[in-house]
């Protein structure tokens, strides 16, 4: 085939075809990072791809595929996560992911999870991946347990699926109340980085309690 024949080839691939092949790995990769390194809005990209999704043809397989890879990518981060901190807990001097996780989980917090692990068990950790900056606790609350990887898996994998549903579904609202893509968009990532700031926020507003 010549040159002139691959760019037309080229030219024939459909763009949302193109946005597809390009935009899954990319969420894949973001997701999975995020449930690593914190500074990444892992709520908020889901819920953008949701929005992207629900205004394309493919509908409703687009917005299928992006709760399965978010899914999955939470899944794959958290267990990646977990296999570093356990490396810590078995090493004598620790590792700086152990650390990491410990430095993100205040003693109140982690007391709280570790009272939540032995009343509930590994159901805490559904719980845990819905409520913002309740993952590490539960984590490290876990890790602390000694909970083997199997074990903390079972109890990750149906969070991970109730996490990408909720934030998939604050992506459809954004997308079903505007025609336009952009302004679902807006309102998808506003409403999902309200969802995750709000409990730090209340934490801050609330009266303390009366000695």
């Amino acid at each position: 085939m010549t040159w002139h024949g691959l760019a037309a080839a080229a030219g024939q691939v459909p763009p949302e075809t193109t946005r597809q092949a390009v935009g899954y790995p990319a969420l894949f990769l973001l997701v999975a990072l995020g449930a690593l390194v914190p500074v990444i809005p892992t709520g908020a990209l889901v819920s953008t791809a949701a929005v992207v999704a629900f205004h394309q043809q493919s509908l409703p397989f687009g917005l299928l595929f992006v709760f399965a890879v978010a899914a999955v990518a939470a899944f794959t981060g958290d267990l990646a996560l977990y296999w570093l901190g356990q490396r810590g807990v078995r090493s004598r001097n620790g590792s700086r992911w152990l650390e990491a996780l410990r430095g993100r989980a205040t003693p109140e917090r982690l007391a709280q999870a570790q009272g939540r692990l032995d009343e509930h068990g590994v159901l805490v950790l559904v719980v845990s991946r819905l409520v913002p900056a309740g993952r590490i606790p539960v984590m490290l609350a876990c890790l602390l347990a000694r909970l083997p990887l199997r074990r903390f898996a079972r109890g990750d994998a149906p969070a991970c699926l109730a996490w990408a549903a909720t934030y998939c579904l604050i992506g459809i609202l954004g997308g079903s109340l505007f025609s336009e893509p952009w302004k679902g968009v807006a309102a998808a990532v506003a409403l999902a980085l309200l969802v995750s700031a709000a409990p730090a926020l209340w934490r801050r507003l609330r009266p303390p309690p009366a000695p």
